[in-house]
């Protein structure tokens, strides 16, 4: 069963931690040992695992982003977020994680993290327990 989180990001670009609503769902399936996958079904925004400690890591990855893929850059797409899908192909669509003992398997200082690109929306965040 896919369990599926709702999100709202709250700015064009933003990074949201969602490790504690993953958790929930691995808890919720009563899976103890296995693989939970993380999977973002959008174009324009992506998952990763990274820094929950320091919020300047962010800020950090933020700035270098915006370096490497400008917002305004005289794309072709029309649409004007040809940099949203630059950066969420960088950064990508989906993250595994092993669950042991019904727990996310994440180092000390880790956390799943949905990262906007094109935002503030509405996002989705499939979540599969196995």
């Amino acid at each position: 069963m896919v369990i599926i989180l709702n999100i709202a990001t709250r700015a064009r670009t933003d990074f949201i931690d969602i490790t504690q609503r993953v958790n929930e769902a691995v808890q919720d399936s009563k899976i103890t040992d296995g693989v939970c996958y993380v999977f973002i079904p959008h174009t324009t925004a992506s998952v990763t695992i990274n820094e929950n400690a320091d919020p300047d890591v962010f800020f950090d990855i933020k700035k270098e982003l915006e370096k490497i893929v400008p917002f305004d850059d005289k794309y072709k797409h029309t649409e004007g977020n040809s940099a949203a899908h630059i950066k969420a192909s960088i950064i990508g669509s989906s993250e595994s994680v092993l669950v042991e003992n019904g727990k996310l398997l994440l180092g000390t200082w880790q956390g799943i993290y949905l990262c906007e690109f094109d935002g503030p929306r509405q996002r989705k965040v499939f979540v599969k327990i196995i």
